[in-house]
């Protein structure tokens, strides 16, 4: 910080621009910054050493039989998670053509044709959704559809997994849509296009990146989710039969059945999923962040 003296023999006052590293304002400075530091490393030791141990044990299993075979069965040393890896496409596809949609339909409700009054409870209701423990999206959809079909399916846990990427997607894409300046509609409206036109071919090209974003985020939780999957999905060691077949393997659920066994081998494979389930979020997070760079506002 910069001091100032005054020259009683001058009427103009003296700016000393050089720092006093003995000033207690400077001293507190450092202490804060060293403790920020602290913080910060004592934040990331953990996140390195988890995958940092996912890695070594997971790396013995990562070959392509790991991406192209069945698990093991008892007594057998090789095989792979392949099953594992579709079933979880095939689940998580589900949930996206189900929140997809209905989360972009709602931020865009929210963002361009409500009021204040109707806004804010809803934005309320999202937080709040968001904060919801992963097990409870499980248990809403046993009851609903599981008890109601008579059976489990990979489309119950869809709508599990969905329930779980609603938040996510209604909160990014209303920010996103929030950052596109006000000027740009009115610019549009100004050449006589419609609030609906201005909103399809302006507003939302201008947010799409924002938008990826949060759908990627959305997808790479719900990928990682085991406790819906407990409620609405039997697991099998067989390939996944179509959407409404009542067992459905998925990384998840094969990382908690194979990580429970006394069998070494299988616990092998477990951490191996446990790999490929890390990588699928690291994959997912870098597009994220790649279309977070593409955004024009």
């Amino acid at each position: 910080m910069a001091d100032i003296t005054y020259n009683p023999k001058s009427s103009e006052s003296i700016i000393n621009l050089k720092r006093n590293p003995q000033r207690p304002r400077e001293i507190f400075n450092k202490v804060m910054t060293g403790l920020s530091g602290a913080c910060i490393v004592i934040t990331l030791i953990p996140l390195f050493a988890v995958l940092i141990y996912v890695f070594i044990k997971g790396v013995a299993r990562l070959n392509l039989d790991l991406f192209t075979k069945l698990p093991p069965a008892a007594g057998q040393t090789t095989g792979g998670i392949a099953n594992a890896i579709l079933g979880t496409i095939m689940v998580v596809a589900i949930a996206s053509l189900i929140a997809v949609p209905f989360g972009i339909l709602a931020a865009v409700y929210l963002s361009e044709f409500s009021n204040e009054e109707t806004a804010r409870p809803i934005r309320f209701a999202t937080n709040v959704l968001s904060g919801v423990p992963s097990i409870i999206a499980g248990v809403f959809a046993y009851s609903l559809l599981v008890l109601s079909m008579g059976k489990f399916s990979a489309f119950a846990g869809g709508v599990a997994l969905s329930i779980l990427m609603l938040p996510t997607i209604i909160r990014t894409t209303d920010e996103a849509l929030q950052i596109v300046p006000r000027d740009i509609r009115w610019a549009s409206v100004g050449v006589g296009a419609s609030n609906y036109q201005t909103v399809l071919q302006i507003v939302l090209p201008a947010a799409l990146p924002g938008i990826i974003t949060g759908i990627t985020l959305s997808i790479a939780r719900a990928a990682g989710e085991t406790a819906p999957l407990l409620f609405t999905v039997v697991y099998s060691n067989n390939w996944p039969r179509g959407p409404f077949a009542p067992t459905v393997p998925s990384l998840a659920y094969l990382v908690y059945e194979f990580a429970r066994s006394f069998d070494l081998v299988l616990q092998e494979f477990a951490w191996a999923g446990s790999l490929v389930l890390v990588l699928l979020v690291l994959i997912t997070s870098i597009l994220s962040r790649w279309a977070t760079s593409q955004k024009q506002f």
